[in-house]
């Protein structure tokens, strides 16, 4: 008779997403991040909403106070702790986090290391991995060049060079590449890594934050002589750095199959919502075990294409108090909810039988969210549509 799951704490700045596959696999969790949606406060046992943002994180003092409350560390039953993003560049407080709680995730002492940029890429460079150029002070000439924060995740801490932007402090500068943005998929015991698939990501369209994650489709697309060196470096990948658990990697791909790796997320992201399933296919479960040495087998990627897209608003939005959501819909404002224009309102799903299907479907669905929204109608969000817009 297998045991009951341990009881995990998810810090991340949005966790529905890991909340969500928490509860496929079985966990009871404790949740503490940004927003507190509905749907996060139905799926977790206990949940608490922290003060901070997108850009600078978590209020370092309240987040502790919130999961010592929420998950005592060091008491007669100890828990699991799995972070998603917010933490990156703060592996200190990871640090703080992980004392009197079992670590479901990379040590902090890994985050530094795939996050400091001069042993990240040096690091590509040994595994013979292309990667834009970089540069740890800016170029002279700021035409076709990126600046970076250090530790950033979302794509929010991108931004085009400008000598308005050229501080170095806390950043790095990296020549800009053409081509479609394209993460991989995988898992990582701290030895070798298993790749579990292949997705295509666009940026938000405000042309405010140009590179900021927009949402993802699966599967991508890929040549062979890009899919297959990327395959074959993974467990290099693994044992120089040790990582564990669910990562993956980001890239740029070019009309002619050339590719330039950029980055290593290393824990779970924004791809759970279209690559995670029940039973043997949920993500949280592998995830656990590959934290703890074991790299379960039998995977397959979802039968069906699949499309995320996060909502951001465009304006000042009043939640209806009526709201009425479709099953399509998640991270789910709580009724007469004011959200700020450009902050995130929701995140939508669709299901198709291809990739750019699925891609239509779901875009169609995040111009109808803000259009009900702008509106304020939200019955509009559950009137029946298009054929296309329907799918899944």
């Amino acid at each position: 008779m297998s045991a009951e799951p341990s009881p995990v704490l998810i810090v991340a700045l949005s966790a529905r997403s890991l909340a969500l596959a928490a509860s496929r696999a079985g966990y009871p969790a404790a949740v503490v991040d940004l927003f507190g949606d509905v749907d996060t406060r139905r799926l977790a046992a206990r949940n608490a909403v922290v003060p901070g943002d997108l850009g600078l994180g978590f209020e370092a003092e309240a987040l502790i106070a919130a999961t010592g409350e929420l998950a005592p560390p060091g008491g007669l039953e100890v828990w699991g702790l799995v972070y998603g993003s917010g933490l990156e560049s703060r592996p200190e407080l990871l640090e703080i986090l992980s004392r009197g709680r079992r670590l479901w995730g990379n040590r902090p002492e890994v985050l530094r290391a795939i996050k400091d940029p001069a042993y990240f890429f040096g690091m590509l460079d040994r595994l013979g991995l292309p990667h834009p150029e970089i540069r740890s002070k800016p170029p002279a000439e700021t035409m076709g060049w990126l600046v970076k924060g250090v530790g950033g995740a979302g794509g929010g801490h991108i931004s085009v060079l400008s000598q308005a932007s050229a501080t170095g402090a806390g950043q790095y500068f990296q020549r800009r590449v053409a081509g479609r943005a394209v993460s991989c998929l995988f898992l990582a015991d701290g030895r070798e890594g298993q790749l579990l698939g292949w997705s295509e990501q666009w940026p938000s369209p405000d042309p405010g934050h140009p590179f900021r994650f927009g949402g993802a489709v699966q599967p991508a697309n890929l040549p062979a002589k890009v899919a297959a060196p990327i395959a074959a470096a993974l467990t290099p990948l693994v044992e120089e750095t040790g990582l564990v658990g669910l990562n993956s990697i980001d890239l740029m791909v070019d009309d002619d199959g050339e590719f330039h790796l950029l980055e290593v997320n290393p824990r779970p992201g924004a791809s759970l919502d279209i690559f995670d399933g029940e039973g043997s296919q949920a993500l949280f479960g592998r995830h656990v075990a590959a934290c703890e040495g074991r790299l379960s087998p039998g995977w397959h990627r979802p039968f069906q294409a699949s499309a995320m897209s996060v909502v951001y608003a465009e304006s000042l939005i009043q939640v209806p108090s009526d709201i009425s959501y479709p099953a399509w819909l998640a991270d789910r404002p709580a009724p007469g909810a004011r959200i700020e224009p450009g902050t995130p309102v929701c995140t939508v799903m669709a299901q198709a039988a291809d990739a750019p299907s699925a891609r239509r479907g779901v875009l169609a669905r995040n111009r109808r969210v803000l259009e009900a929204l702008a509106a304020g109608d939200g019955s509009l969000l559950t009137m029946d549509r298009s054929a296309v817009e329907e799918t899944g």
